[in-house]
């Protein structure tokens, strides 16, 4: 009986927020907390998805998807401290250190949000104050490091399958069509491929995303696909083996919304002629 009662009155005791931060973790160097919070929970990834909160739209979340470095940190905030308070203070520091702030107000659940951006640097701060909690989101927007790359044989099957194949790797400079040298690896299996297979002709075709306009963007994958012609001719390919065409954005793979779609839709064709 006495057992049970302890374990009635244990139940009925309310659950007391920690107070030491979550082993491993420690504050963003971007955004200090908030007076006398502990983080609850945290993670990093050098890589990674997530959806930043940008506006609200007939009560729908307006969500971005940025990829990158996410790191986000949950954080428990004492008694006496509102949700608005926190989200004042967060939006404040951030005017304060340079971010523009992108979206101020309430989420789907009507719970304070922010959301600001300087540079590749995003940040979301949003409040959950049935669980006296808030976490902070920040995403530092950068490309995959590519850690495969194609390789010949492979190249072959997907081309003796389907008559093409989208080449990935080969990386130009920003609005030029200048090779940048980490993609000699991937231009080197083009060769083994082309020189295994002495027959086969090949059309080369320059893709680009929706950034720019249509007339600039169709100028520059022509110009991409040339290079390509030019540094596989070079490394010893006949010339009369290969043309050229650019189509800039008219034929994306993916949506251009997206930073990721963006990345796949950036890409230089071999089609088999």
């Amino acid at each position: 009986m006495k057992g049970t009662l302890l374990l009635m009155l244990l139940a009925a005791l309310p659950c007391l927020p920690q107070e030491q931060d979550a082993e491993g973790c420690k504050d963003s160097k971007i955004l200090p907390r908030f007076r006398n919070s502990v983080i609850a929970e945290c993670s990093r990834k050098e890589f990674d998805a997530a959806e930043l909160l940008v506006g609200m739209k007939e009560d729908e979340e307006q969500l971005r998807s940025l990829e990158g470095q996410v790191e986000i940190i949950t954080y428990e905030y004492p008694e006496g401290i509102s949700p608005l308070q926190i989200a004042r203070n967060a939006e404040a520091a951030l005017r304060q250190a340079g971010f523009q702030v992108i979206f101020s107000g309430k989420d789907a659940w009507l719970n304070p949000a922010v959301t600001a951006r300087k540079g590749a640097q995003w940040i979301l701060v949003r409040l959950n104050p049935g669980d006296k909690r808030y976490t902070v989101t920040a995403v530092l927007v950068k490309e995959m490091t590519q850690e495969m790359t194609a390789n010949a044989e492979g190249l072959a099957a997907e081309i003796e399958k389907a008559g093409r194949v989208a080449v990935y790797g080969i990386h130009f400079d920003t609005g030029k069509a200048t090779i940048r040298p980490e993609s000699e690896p991937v231009l080197n299996e083009l060769v083994k491929l082309m020189t295994a297979h002495p027959d086969w002709r090949f059309r080369i075709e320059g893709h680009t995303d929706s950034t720019g306009s249509k007339a600039a963007n169709q100028t520059l994958s022509a110009q991409r696909a040339a290079s390509v012609a030019a540094w596989l001719t070079a490394h010893g390919i006949d010339q009369s083996r290969l043309i050229t065409q650019g189509f800039g954005d008219s034929q994306p793979v993916a949506d251009n919304a997206t930073e990721e779609g963006r990345a796949k839709n950036r890409r230089v064709e071999l089609v088999k002629m």
